[in-house]
């Protein structure tokens, strides 16, 4: 099976092109970019770099979410857009689990710059998650991950919380990971596809406008975007 998988829900754009397990092609930038503009050509260089067409793909593989909204906008629609003119296989994979590097030992915490000092976090040991990914301020993060009774890594968009982690949870391992759309591909491998017409990304929090809508209006079926 040829898959094209990539990501873009943060600041960092990856892509891979693989064939079943085996990595064919691969590319990261870990720039501030407008990811609208760049997907598509690079997804294009990889695929001529590799002498493929967009016909030789069996499965398009996306990291579903949490994180930025306007990066998952676009990445959901270009892969639902891939999808449906290809007539192939959909699948989604969490952002979060993208960050997690194999072989890590205890429970790993990925971590995605939520603003705010809040972040977007999983908990996962031996790549399965054990609990929840959730949208949450730091300080609940760093609570959940002392009473752990085991090692605790944190990956991801570490950098702006290292300090604190580093301080609430004294000797706790920090690892800055980037999103490896290599590990994306292979999540997405054996998962089963997922209907186009009803894939959507998985914010994990509602949108700021959305928020403020409800300050003033009660939530019920009437929703905000069905207002919209």
């Amino acid at each position: 099976m040829k898959i094209a998988a990539f990501d873009t829900s943060s600041k960092a754009l990856t892509l891979a092109i693989l064939e079943d397990e085996t990595l064919l092609a691969q590319m990261t930038l870990n720039i501030k970019k407008n990811h609208s503009i760049t997907l598509m050509s690079a997804i294009d260089f990889l695929m001529n770099s590799l002498d493929m067409k967009p016909t030789d793909l069996d499965r398009i593989v996306v990291a579903q979410g949490p994180g930025s909204y306007t990066g998952l906008r676009m990445a959901v629609a270009t892969a639902k857009t891939l999808a449906h003119t290809l007539k192939i296989e959909l699948v989604g994979v969490s952002s979060l689990l993208a960050l997690v590097p194999e072989q890590v030992e205890g429970l790993v915490i990925p971590v995605m710059d939520a603003r705010r000092n809040n972040v977007y976090a999983g908990f996962y040991q031996s790549g399965q998650s054990v609990r929840p990914e959730a949208h949450l301020p730091l300080a609940e993060v760093l609570e959940i991950a002392g009473v752990a009774n085991q090692s605790v890594t944190f990956v991801g968009e570490t950098t702006a919380f290292t300090e604190q982690i580093e301080a609430a949870l004294p000797g706790v391992s920090v690892q800055p990971t980037l999103p490896d759309a290599a590990v994306i591909g292979r999540l997405g491998l054996d998962l089963p596809a997922q209907s186009i017409h009803d894939f959507v990304p998985n914010y994990l929090k509602r949108v700021e406008a959305e928020e403020n809508w409800l300050k003033t209006h009660q939530e019920s079926s009437n929703s905000y975007i069905q207002r919209l």
